[in-house]
């Protein structure tokens, strides 16, 4: 029962093709994994709903074990061998992995914006001192 109201991130068929490819690359193993795809499936809805680890929901196991599964698996390099062994049995595309753009955020600086305390002047205020200086006229020593 607990098993249907857990929410599905893959298919069964997505599951039978991804399998084997991760038992290909993950690190060798002192225990077995407890449910493999259930931890898999919390680490893709977390990085599909761009939620926090521990906003994972229950039926997707604990969230620290998603979070230390795919924490080791970077540190590792398990994700970059997945990625490549897809590429070659041909499961990924050009264009079909994208970084979407607007949850990244430029520094302000970044964008061309005055830093504080700059010593360079805009255009506008230079113009400005100009004008007050023709202004005032010549200064008498």
């Amino acid at each position: 029962m607990i098993e249907e109201s857990r929410p599905r991130v893959l298919t069964d068929a997505q599951w039978e093709v991804l399998a084997p490819l991760i038992e290909a690359c993950r690190p060798p193993h002192k225990t077995e994994h407890h449910d493999l795809r259930r931890t898999i499936e919390a680490i893709i809805w977390r990085h599909d709903s761009g939620a926090k680890w521990r906003q994972i929901p229950a039926a997707l196991g604990p969230w620290w074990m998603a979070a230390q599964t795919f924490s080791r698996w970077s540190r590792l390099g398990v994700w970059e061998r997945l990625l490549d062994l897809a590429q070659r049995r041909g499961g990924v595309e050009a264009g079909m992995a994208f970084l979407d753009g607007t949850s990244i955020r430029a520094h302000h600086k970044a964008a061309g914006a005055a830093k504080k305390g700059d010593p360079r002047r805009s255009a506008t205020s230079a113009r400005r001192s100009a004008g007050r200086a023709a202004a005032t006229g010549p200064r008498r020593a």
